[in-house]
């Protein structure tokens, strides 16, 4: 298979993946263990989590950002209304932040950061 193809295939791979991710974070930050908003940690964390573990796998910025975007397009998706008028993450209140907005905002900013996050050096072998 040509390097090419087999690049782009991980990029798509990994936007699929990013994407069901997304959407289990955005069903999945509403949840609550009392004040504790405990779905959005979880989520958040998993996200981290497979952004990190993209990028370190593939060695490349591209699947990350594959990911990411995966995520980001789940998130916006689910954000709207749907066709029979049903919304997963409903708006808030004026002047009010909900996990649903700290969710939207957080997907692409973590994103940014792990797709620019500086590259490890190589490592030196001596023999």
């Amino acid at each position: 298979m040509n390097s090419t193809v087999a690049r782009i295939a991980t990029w798509v791979l990994a936007g699929v993946i990013g994407f069901v991710y997304g959407v289990a974070g955005v069903i999945g930050q509403a949840a609550a263990w009392g004040p504790v908003p405990i779905g959005l940690v979880v989520a958040l964390v998993g996200l981290i989590a497979l952004l990190v573990a993209v990028r370190t796998l593939t060695g490349e910025r591209g699947s990350t950002l594959g990911a990411g975007v995966g995520a980001l397009v789940a998130t916006v998706i689910l954000s709207g209304q749907g066709p029979g008028g049903s919304v997963v993450v409903p708006a808030p209140a004026e002047g009010e932040i909900t996990t649903g907005v700290i969710w939207t905002f957080a997907v692409p900013l973590i994103a940014a950061l792990i797709v620019a996050w500086p590259a490890a050096p190589a490592r030196r072998t001596t023999n």
